[in-house]
């Protein structure tokens, strides 16, 4: 009995804990996009634009390469879904794999480009990308029915400066 009480609990937590992280980036994305005239906003905004260069430091990503665009993926490190990885493809070949708390960057020909990421569902991002842009996606993980369901959403170069990340050193697998 103690064993399923355990077992509840751990899935109640995981449930919780992927639509917590759900909401909170519904909410820093709803707060960022609305503005407003008053003096306190204009203040918060430029002490955000402030910490956001301060933090510029914790990420370091360059220029895109000349007639390229970049896309820096990125994972923040969460404690649900921390056991598992994923690898991030363009049609069927591996460009990187995400582990929890860690980015890479590919470097892509400007135009339309679909990248995909699958465990127990597949969730496929397309994007117009421009060259010398550089663009950014966040990879969470929702809750599935047997396994953890991983999402690529486009986000922000301030979402990616919020924690420090690592450099993902982990290779990407093509799908077969």
């Amino acid at each position: 009995m103690k064993h399923l009480k355990t077992i509840a609990a751990l899935a109640l937590t995981f449930a919780l804990g992927a639509t917590g992280a759900y909401a909170q980036s519904n909410e820093s994305a709803s707060s960022s996009s609305s503005s407003s005239s008053s003096s306190s906003s204009s203040s918060s905004s430029a002490s955000a634009s402030e910490s956001v260069q301060a933090a510029a430091k914790l990420n370091e990503i360059g220029a895109p390469p000349e007639g390229k665009a970049q896309i820096v993926f990125f994972r923040p490190s969460r404690f649900v879904g921390a056991a598992v990885s994923f690898s991030v493809r363009e049609g069927d070949t591996g460009i990187g794999k995400l582990t929890n708390g860690t980015y890479f960057v590919h470097v892509a020909e400007p135009g339309t480009r679909e990248y995909n990421i699958s465990f127990e569902a597949r969730d496929t991002l397309r994007l117009e990308v421009e060259a010398g842009e550089t663009y950014y996606v966040i990879q969470s993980i929702g809750v599935g029915v047997v396994a953890a369901r991983p999402n690529l959403t486009p986000s922000s170069e301030e979402a990616f400066q919020e924690k420090k990340l690592k450099l993902t050193k982990a290779k990407a697998t093509d799908r077969k």
